[in-house]
């Protein structure tokens, strides 16, 4: 068999250009591949850092403080912060870009680590403290439901005392007398008395308090009007009209005490019926009796 030479120079040349066109198409879809991955890459990573600042973002918002420099310094790393994820998303991805932006994150990832710790150990010691404060106000309130229970049982106590303090008397006795030439002669007519004599006994009481007491004798005859009428003192929520006012010393012994009261010239002759003595101490009524005249 006889093979042109030149026939053959071609098909050589025509077996090289095939294999190196599969070769550069190969390499081509080879560099296409990996220009493609590399750039998903970046879009990744560009996602990644927006991500990153939106939820930095977020926390910042969600982090109110009353603290006026916290409150300063939240504002002012949320608008670094802000300016940092609008200028990435404006920004065309590659290489340097995304290395700028990764190094810009890491600050601002510090920065906001460093607030919130900040913040979150200010809310710890706040949290001490408002367990402080409730457990000072509880036993505040603990203490004050003492004082309460102890003022009333003192309110109690001293009522009690006061009250057993209080002057007290019996045997109330009365008499009516006429007085005629110097002598004193019991009688029980109405028309002849110009005298009403009132015993009675101071009871002994440790509680009392020894030392002059005024007393008051009043006298109320069968028309409800008051004999010897001396005027009147008033204790606050009420008012003694008095025949007589009388001040004994009182030792804190049994006190055997006996008051005459003259009967006044507009009060003669004295009207017949029932006529009541009435002893009191201050305004705390002692005791009453009464003498009938005829």
């Amino acid at each position: 068999m006889i093979v042109n030479p030149q026939f053959f120079n071609y098909r050589l040349i025509i077996g090289s250009l095939v294999a190196t066109i599969a070769v550069l198409c190969v390499f081509s879809f080879t560099s296409y591949q990996s220009i493609r991955t590399h750039q998903q890459f970046l879009e990744q990573e560009k996602h990644l850092m927006e991500n990153e600042l939106s939820q930095m973002i977020l926390r910042y918002d969600n982090s109110l403080t009353s603290n006026n420099l916290l409150s300063t310094q939240l504002e002012d790393a949320k608008r670094e912060t802000l300016v940092a994820l609008d200028s990435l998303k404006l920004m065309q991805v590659d290489l340097s870009v995304i290395s700028k932006f990764k190094n810009q994150v890491i600050n601002l990832k510090e920065k906001n680590n460093l607030l919130f710790f900040t913040i979150d150990s200010l809310k710890a010691i706040n949290h001490n403290l408002q367990k402080e404060k409730l457990l000072a106000y509880n036993e505040l309130q603990k203490e004050r439901l003492t004082n309460k229970k102890l003022s009333e049982e003192n309110f109690i106590l001293n009522k009690k005392l006061e009250e057993g303090a209080v002057l007290t008397a019996n045997s109330f006795k009365a008499k009516a007398v006429k007085n005629f030439l110097g002598k004193a002669i019991i009688t029980r007519k109405a028309s002849s008395t110009n005298q009403i004599d009132v015993s009675f006994t101071l009871v002994e009481n440790a509680l009392a308090e020894n030392g002059d007491k005024e007393l008051y004798v009043q006298i109320v005859n069968p028309k409800n009007n008051v004999v010897a009428d001396k005027g009147s003192i008033d204790f606050g929520n009420s008012l003694l009209i008095y025949s007589l006012k009388e001040v004994v010393n009182y030792q804190n012994n049994d006190m055997d005490v006996t008051l005459s009261i003259d009967t006044d010239n507009d009060d003669q002759p004295l009207t017949k019926g029932t006529y009541h003595i009435n002893v009191f101490h201050k305004n705390h009524h002692l005791g009453s009796t009464k003498i009938e005249l005829n």
